[in-house]
């Protein structure tokens, strides 16, 4: 018989060291192979699950090798109320400053992505959950002004459970620090972004995490003021599923995308593009497409015009975004409890310069109309395209609007959320942007929720668009009390391109292949863009100053006989 004893003893270090280089994923329980998963920057391949990143973690993973720069915080007080509860609170920071080997919770660097310089200020869960107490709350404020000293962008992400309660009230002082901080950089003009990570809750999440101009969140992360534990037991209910999560963020309009972890890196890269591209050398335009003279402009019956223009394979707004707009990174939500789905907006770069885009969007099949709410926005739609043209105005980049809508969704929901005042904002700060703005009537253009986007330096028309205070089949319904008169309405409302150009409602026509857009989509794309980038340049080189006098004195101008003064505005 064979003596098999020296089998059954197995070495406890050897088995620990396998042990140790497997982990069980914390979505799905599968079995993790550790260094492969950490190779992937722990992300679980089979399920996605986001592991946690320490702060050194994540600049390694966003910038540049070999760029980060230190910054160093200005030093703040030590244990300000000397507190002690199971433990002085200077041993449980001494044992934080030897798990992590940082200071505090937050590291602030300077360094690039992809060549484009930033400042990056993370934090890091491991210390003391995060919280934010004076010395994190000083690290934030001095990535900030490292970021105005430097003329930068600032890039925060955010790993916090809230307050740092052994330090009181001077804790609770740093939501206000860091909000100031923020505001220095809004007036300043320098972009600001915010990058979630699981968890960001409490007085982080209530300053300035939610501050930013772009919110990103990684896949599951969850934020919120309050957690859901605080919730559930306040409000004794069992919070729904996904709740607070970064997909819940972006459907209630509180966070603009959430990009996969390998993602990260070009999403971040394109909005500091946007935001700091040098100009560049114009790219190839072709023969001018826009027709300025009435008596060019082709004339069709308004019934056939409008059927044109509702066409659904005419391009919509991703069509021509897609066609035309490089590195562009869609923004949503309103930031105030909704998105909507009719409106797209984003950044971009068109013409070797950074733009900002909003449009309608419609869509081509039955299924893309009824998500998109057949281009009808709701007021979410508004504050958001409101949002980002402060965006565009903070930047001082350039706004393309794109108009295709029947207009504003008419629905209960929509009176009850401020539709009307939705609209009027929209309309106020297109007036009030100091940079310039190019609108393009690509399809329908209907009463108000058209005109939302259409406040503009340069108003253009697609041959077979159409723009009027309501449709004719309303019309029709209204005052000829017959539906069957949607003709005679059509063309008594004057609503053809021709025809807007006579009124002066629009600068010129962009001219359309034979039969329509949609019968070649991407040749009418390319038309729109050449009138677009043509607009541009007229534009460029002219002040704020400029552009808000002459586009205020523009719509002055409408419905008066002769000229008219404004008073109080030179000349």
């Amino acid at each position: 018989m064979t003596d098999t004893s020296q089998t059954r003893v197995r070495d406890p270090e050897r088995i620990s060291s396998r042990a140790a280089d497997w982990l069980a994923c914390g979505g799905c329980r599968a079995l993790l192979y550790r260094k492969r998963f950490e190779r992937v920057a722990k992300v679980c391949p089979y399920c996605g699950w986001h592991d946690r990143l320490t702060a050194d973690e994540r600049v390694d993973l966003l910038l540049d090798d070999g760029s980060a720069e230190p910054v160093t915080p200005a030093p703040t007080v030590h244990d300000p109320l000397r507190f002690s509860d199971l433990a002085p609170y200077p041993a449980r920071l001494a044992a934080a400053r030897a798990k992590t080997g940082l200071p505090d919770a937050v590291r602030v660097v300077r360094g690039t992505v992809y060549g484009h310089r930033v400042v990056v200020a993370a934090m890091d869960f491991r210390f003391l959950g995060g919280s934010l107490g004076v010395a994190a709350g000083e690290a934030i404020t001095a990535a900030a002004e490292e970021a105005l000293a430097g003329r930068l962008p600032l890039l925060l992400v955010t790993a916090s459970g809230g307050a740092r309660m052994q330090e009181g009230v001077l804790s609770l002082m740093q939501m206000a620090k860091t909000s100031n901080a923020m505001a220095r950089l809004d007036e300043a003009g320098l972009l600001t972004i915010t990058l979630v990570t699981d968890p960001t809750y409490g007085g982080v999440a209530a300053s300035f995490a939610s501050l930013s101009d772009v919110v990103l969140a990684e896949p599951g992360a969850r934020m919120g003021f309050a957690g859901p534990r605080v919730i559930e037991q306040t409000l004794g209910q069992t919070l729904p599923k996904g709740f607070q999560t970064a997909e819940f963020l972006v459907e209630h309009g509180l966070a603009d995308a959430v990009p996969p972890r390998e993602e990260l890196r070009p999403v971040v890269a394109h909005l500091l593009a946007a935001a700091s591209r040098p100009a560049a050398k114009p790219a190839e335009c072709t023969a001018d497409a826009v027709v300025r003279d009435t008596v060019r402009v082709r004339r069709a019956p308004a019934a056939q015009t409008i059927s044109l223009a509702r066409h659904r394979d005419r391009p919509t707004t991703l069509d021509h975004i897609g066609r035309w707009v490089d590195d562009f990174v869609e923004l949503h939500g309103d930031r105030v409890g909704g998105d909507c789905a009719a409106t797209v907006c984003g950044v971009g770069v068109l013409d070797g310069q950074p733009v900002v885009v909003i449009g309608h969007q419609k869509g081509h099949s039955t299924n893309d109309l009824v998500q998109r709410n057949f281009g009808m926005p709701s007021p979410a739609g508004y504050r958001k395209a409101a949002r980002t043209m402060r965006l565009a105005a903070k930047l001082g980049i350039p706004v393309v609007t794109l108009v295709d809508t029947p207009g504003a969704h008419p629905g209960m929901d929509a009176e009850e959320n401020g539709q009307a005042l939705a609209i009027a904002e929209c309309l106020r700060t297109m007036g009030s942007l100091p940079v310039p703005i190019v609108c393009v009537i690509t399809g329908e253009g209907g009463s108000g929720g058209a005109l939302a986007f259409a406040v503009a330096d340069r108003v253009l028309s697609s041959a077979n668009a159409v723009y009027s205070v309501i449709s004719p089949e309303g019309c029709a319904a209204i005052l000829w009390n017959d539906p069957g008169a949607t003709g005679t309405a059509a063309d008594a409302l004057r609503l053809d391109a021709g025809s807007l150009l006579e009124l002066g409602v629009v600068d010129g026509v962009v001219a359309e292949p034979p039969g329509g857009a949609h019968t070649a989509p991407d040749a009418a794309s390319d038309l729109v863009r050449d009138a677009v980038v043509g607009a541009l340049r007229e534009l460029r080189g002219q002040t704020g100053e400029q552009l808000l006098r002459d586009r205020r004195a523009r719509f002055r101008r409408y419905g008066v006989l002769g000229g008219v003064e404004e008073k109080g505005v030179p000349a």
